[in-house]
């Protein structure tokens, strides 16, 4: 069991060893130099110098890769006398414990993943990412409990009238539904429910989950929330209804069944306590990961309905070539996504007795 948990979690590391690289090496290459758009093109070419020097930029490739890891990492190396190096320990960014130190010099500290600051707003990117997390995390919640219950209910009608209308009809929104990119399929929810039957369904284009009133203040308001958790959840509602109507009809044929309905039992009572609770095996393995996928896929749903959430926050970042805000949003998607699959691993393969714990 440990073995199999610490090979699962050393996997998950390298992943996002490989994922940080990526995304350093991609927006390093990119074009631009952040120091001459964060002053302005009639800026001076020593101002210009003391930020590029201020944010690393002059240093090595190599060196900027490995202080880029290095605040990162939670247990991190730091100099504390050499205000030349690149590898300065600074109170005020780094809020850490010192683990080790060998005098006065180099110390081994152990802290929160530095993101660095953003260039436009000088904010840290963690409290950046922070603020826009949860209305991400809303949304995605909210679209996986709208997938599920309708999945579920549209895949047990499914497999009841096989071969009938109801059930031909479900399928046909169901393959509509795995085929339709999210964005396309924003854009044509947004044009029905709000700009077509606006005066009837009271929905707005855009608009976040809080919104700011001139006389209330910061209020709630919930029924931006229906049309994006709605376009999040046509995709996994697909794959749901799927994965329970096939699951159902091979409980259904099974000889438990049939025996349950031999000795008299209801309709009802065979359909849900005998054949549903056998068939959502694979639905819930479904779930867990549809969640993660959710996560990292609100960011097109997110700028169609200008929902304020991860995907906003890096799109504004990108129009104002805000690397350290884009990496830090994509690095902790990824993180997320690598972590709530590892668990998933981890507990499928402590319930189900098929995986081995190898």
């Amino acid at each position: 069991m440990i073995a199999y948990v610490t090979k699962k979690l050393l996997y998950s590391i390298l992943v996002l060893f490989g994922i940080v690289t990526v995304v350093f090496l991609l927006f390093t290459a990119l074009p631009g130099d952040p120091a001459r758009l964060m002053l302005g093109q009639r800026a001076d070419q020593s101002e210009v110098e003391m930020i590029r020097k201020d944010l690393g930029l002059d240093l090595p490739l190599a060196t900027q890769y490995f202080v880029y890891l290095n605040d990162l990492c939670p247990l991190s190396f730091y100099n504390h006398q050499n205000e030349d190096s690149p590898y300065l320990f600074e109170p005020s960014e780094h809020k850490a414990s010192i683990v080790l130190s060998n005098g006065e010099r180099i110390s081994v500290v152990l802290k929160a993943p530095y993101l660095r600051r953003s260039y436009q707003s000088q904010q840290t990117v963690s409290t950046i990412v922070a603020e826009a997390l949860p209305g991400t995390a809303i949304l995605a919640v909210t679209a996986i409990l709208i997938a599920t219950v309708l999945g579920i209910l549209f895949g047990i009608i499914g497999a009841l009238f096989k071969g009938q209308w109801p059930d031909k009809l479900l399928m046909v929104f169901s393959i509509f539904g795995m085929s339709l990119p999210s964005f396309v399929a924003a854009i044509l929810i947004m044009w029905l429910f709000a700009y077509l039957l606006g005066h009837l369904t009271g929905l707005e284009v855009t608009g976040s989950l809080y919104e700011i009133d001139e006389f209330e203040g910061k209020r709630l308001v919930l029924k931006n929330l229906i049309l994006p958790a709605i376009t999040l959840g046509v995709r996994p509602l697909a794959v749901f209804m799927q994965l329970t109507r096939n699951s159902m009809l091979e409980v259904l044929s099974m000889d438990y069944v049939r025996t349950a309905t031999a000795k008299g039992l209801s309709f009802k009572t065979v359909v849900l306590k005998h054949a549903l609770r056998n068939a959502l095996n694979p639905v819930i393995t479904a779930i867990s990961g549809w969640l993660a996928s959710l996560l990292a896929g609100a960011v097109f749903v997110e700028i169609v309905f200008g929902w304020k959430g991860l995907g906003l926050i890096m799109l504004n970042a990108l129009n104002t070539y805000d690397l350290p805000v884009v990496m830090g949003c994509i690095i902790l998607v990824a993180v997320i996504f690598v972590v709530i699959n590892m668990l998933v691993d981890i507990l499928y393969g402590i319930f189900d007795p098929r995986v081995s714990l190898q």
